[in-house]
């Protein structure tokens, strides 16, 4: 497949293995990102560096894997599996975080309690030296709430269970009393005190696999009610606790519980939905972010399955193997863990290799100006002495192409993996036909630091030794030697500068909306790496 000018003539001048666009640098179509990482090392407070190293004698597997494209595209995000298929990405949410997620659901309560409306209450009294009348409190509103504590707790199986303790409500209204011809009014203030709120969130995921939340129950009580009227009217003080105080401590309890269940489904229902589905990573490929169940509840955390698949957004076809168990490490130091599996990545190898992105083809006229080598037989002849003599004064064309899809492969504190490529060179002859004279077989060493920090992945490529053997020559003698210094020149002076400056702008992660993440850590274990993180809300 023919690439971009622009993109052939860098792959001219590294002859290097031309990767997919990833997570980490949504490079267009044409930039060689190549990834492996051999440790990871804390980069500082706000970052985290892997170093991942590419090792041209590990063997190449199929079915086709992955190059590590798109590390951290992948974050928190939620149709269902097939059964007893393993998740791609698991997002797991510890005790710190479900606490954090309390404490800021308390202050958006906390806000939301302002807007409950208080019913007024009228009616009638006789009493001993007053006599009847009629009373009426009126334009009763929330003036102040202060909810002191909360916690986030899992209910294994169904979903999580939020409390809140020791809180209290403040509450204003006017008063009016009407006994014959005599008509008083003033106003009033209850403090409410010591109220508890109990709330059980059932987690689901819809067919689409998005996430779902709604409140299944919900139980406000409230343990003490005092009032201060102005008047200094004893009997009306008496009058409001004999015959409102229940029936005002019952409607706010309702109306707590009522706001509560409209504040799941219309503010955090629409919040979780936002997680997307399937998202776009460039023309040709998209990642399936789906729930493949229901998010799972256990002690002190919370687990949510991903699909984590790559696909081809033209054609989507089956994938001819499986996702691997992943064995999460007990770690409790951070709010959030990703755990992103080789599947993952080894889904994009396959689309990208199957749809031939990995393959290009390189004639003279991309090749930039000022370059010394030209794609002539008269250049060529320092590398293949009898090309010129048998086609003189000819152009040549190469072209390359990945043997298979490449496998990444995790093992503990490494990454591996094993490109294997093929160029073959043809000299066009005058009728227009191509002629193929050699074929070479070409492996890469590469290295590549990746940073995480609060938004996104950024990454920075250091050139290793490519390494080139010749598989067949129809015109005799080929300095070998002499061709793969060339190469390894042009991509120390070429390629690296112009893909280290794409990935410096990085890939932004696909958090929700107003989260950013810090004191990232990384670490790779058997089949997936493991990426932690502490949790900042912005709010709006």
């Amino acid at each position: 497949m023919t690439r971009d000018p622009s993109c052939v003539a860098s792959r001219f001048q590294a002859l290097c293995l031309p990767l997919p666009p990833d997570s980490r640098n949504p490079s267009p179509p044409g930039s060689c990102p190549s990834q492996r990482s051999s440790y990871l090392r804390k980069l500082g407070p706000a970052s985290t560096c892997a170093v991942l190293s590419i090792h041209p004698d590990s063997r190449m597997g199929a079915p086709a894997r992955v190059l590590p494209s798109l590390l951290l595209g992948l974050l928190l995000a939620s149709s269902p599996g097939a059964p007893g298929a393993n998740p791609g990405l698991v997002a797991r949410i510890t005790d710190q975080g479900l606490q954090y997620v309390a404490k800021e659901g308390l202050v958006a309560l906390q806000s939301e309690l302002h807007n409950i409306m208080l019913p007024d209450f009228t009616g009638d009294f006789k009493i001993k030296h007053v006599g009847r009348g009629h009373y009426e409190f009126h334009s009763l509103n929330i003036h102040s709430c202060e909810l002191r504590s909360s916690a986030l707790t899992p209910l294994p199986g169904q979903g999580l269970s939020l409390s809140i303790s020791d809180s209290s409500i403040r509450v204003q209204g006017k008063w009016k009393v009407r006994k014959s011809f005599l008509r008083l009014h003033g106003s009033f203030d209850v403090h409410v005190k010591g109220i508890t709120i109990s709330v059980n969130l059932v987690l689901g995921s819809e067919p689409s696999g998005r996430p779902t939340v709604t409140a299944s129950s919900c139980s406000t009580h409230i343990r003490d009610v005092e009032v201060d009227m102005s008047g200094d009217l004893g009997w009306l003080l008496n009058l409001f606790h004999n015959q409102i105080e229940s029936k005002f401590q019952k409607i706010l309890e309702s109306k707590v519980c009522e706001m509560i269940q409209k504040s799941v489904t219309s503010d955090l229902q629409p919040y979780l939905q936002t997680l997307p589905v399937t998202t776009e990573i460039d023309s040709l490929a998209g990642i399936d972010y789906s729930l493949m169940e229901a998010p799972r509840a256990a002690a002190q955390m919370l687990d949510v399955m991903l699909k984590a698949e790559i696909f081809n957004r033209d054609h989507r076809s089956s994938v001819p193997f499986l996702a691997p168990i992943m064995s999460l490490p007990e770690e409790h130091t951070r709010m959030v863990y990703f755990a992103i599996s080789d599947y993952v990545f080894n889904t994009a190898s396959l689309v990208y290799h199957e749809a031939g992105y990995l393959n290009f083809s390189i004639t003279d006229d991309v090749v930039p100006p000022t370059s010394n080598i030209r794609l002539t037989t008269k250049s060529f002849r320092a590398f293949v002495p009898r090309l010129e003599k048998r086609y003189p004064n000819m152009n040549l064309e190469l072209q390359g192409r990945v043997v298979s899809a490449p496998v990444l492969n995790f093992s503990p504190g490494n990454l591996s993996l094993a490109p294997q490529m093929e160029i073959e060179g043809f000299v066009l002859l005058p009728n227009s036909a191509r002629e193929l004279i050699f074929q070479l077989g070409v492996t890469t060493n590469l290295s590549a630091t990746l940073t995480f920090n609060t938004s996104k992945i950024t990454g920075f490529l250091k050139p290793e030794k490519v390494q080139v053997e010749l598989k067949e020559s129809k015109v005799g003698l080929f300095n070998v030697e002499l061709l793969e210094a060339l190469l390894n020149y042009y991509i120390l002076n070429t390629l690296y500068s112009e893909v280290n400056a794409k990935l410096a702008s990085g890939f932004p992660l696909p958090l929700l909306k107003r989260i950013q993440l810090y004191d990232p850590v990384l670490q790779i274990h058997k089949d997936f790496l493991f990426l932690g993180a502490n949790v900042q809300y912005l709010r709006g």
